[in-house]
């Protein structure tokens, strides 16, 4: 099972954003929030600089989109370099026929899911995604605390992936470190965001490495992992 370590731009330096992203070229993906005052209470970036981030690093671009209209805007933010678009369950209109264009536009689809919102209501959409990502805070700012009430979560949809025989990466993003990873790994996740645990080390290479190499060993021993 393939770990991959997502460092989240949120908690770069905006002001050298293509030193910080070349900062992590060892991750797998960059991860980039992208948030509109409205479905969240911030206001991050948008389609400018992620056309420049992207023309900035060889590392691919995984956009999670925390905005409402993500079934108007998504599709914009493919053409825009991004190489994975998730878009949230409680905004998208239409999910379907939404990730099924992401897709056919080249990139991958993924959905995202509040911590109050169950994944059993979404067991049927499961096979139009590629990832499905599983907050471990509430949307809207970098540095929140794990939440470990979403173990259960984590778990479930990991079960719900292994009964249709998906090939589905579970992604977890919210205070994810190297205290918090290991659990999050062993309860099913193989994707993790991480934010400050990686910007606010002093190498932020050597933090991806080592979030990995936590991960991976987790995953190893994990029941889950070893049924496959």
């Amino acid at each position: 099972m393939a770990v991959q370590i997502n460092p989240s731009i949120l908690s770069a330096d905006f002001a050298r954003l293509a030193e910080e992203a070349r900062a992590v070229e060892g991750a797998d993906w960059l991860h980039v929030d992208v948030m509109d005052n409205h479905f969240v209470p911030n206001l991050t970036l948008g389609l400018p600089v992620v056309e420049s981030l992207s023309r900035a690093t060889d590392t691919p671009l995984d956009l999670h989109l925390m905005i409402e209209d993500p079934d108007r805007w998504a599709p914009q933010y493919v053409e825009a370099g991004a190489g994975s678009v998730t878009f949230h369950a409680e905004a998208a209109a239409a999910p379907v026929r939404l990730a099924r264009e992401i897709r056919a536009l080249g990139a991958r689809a993924a959905m995202a899911l509040k911590p109050g919102t169950p994944i059993e209501q979404y067991e049927d959409l499961l096979p139009e995604l590629d990832m499905v990502l599983i907050m471990t805070v509430e949307p809207g700012f970098g540095g929140q605390s794990f939440l470990d009430i979403m173990l259960p979560k984590v778990r479930r949809t990991r079960e719900l992936i292994a009964k249709h025989g998906l090939d589905l990466w579970l992604q977890v993003d919210g205070g994810v470190s190297a205290t918090t990873i290991e659990r999050v790994a062993e309860a099913g996740a193989d994707v993790f965001v991480a934010g400050s645990a990686v910007y606010g080390a002093v190498d932020p290479a050597a933090a991806v490495r080592t979030l990995r190499d936590q991960a991976g060993a987790a995953i190893a021993a994990a029941p889950w992992a070893c049924d496959h």
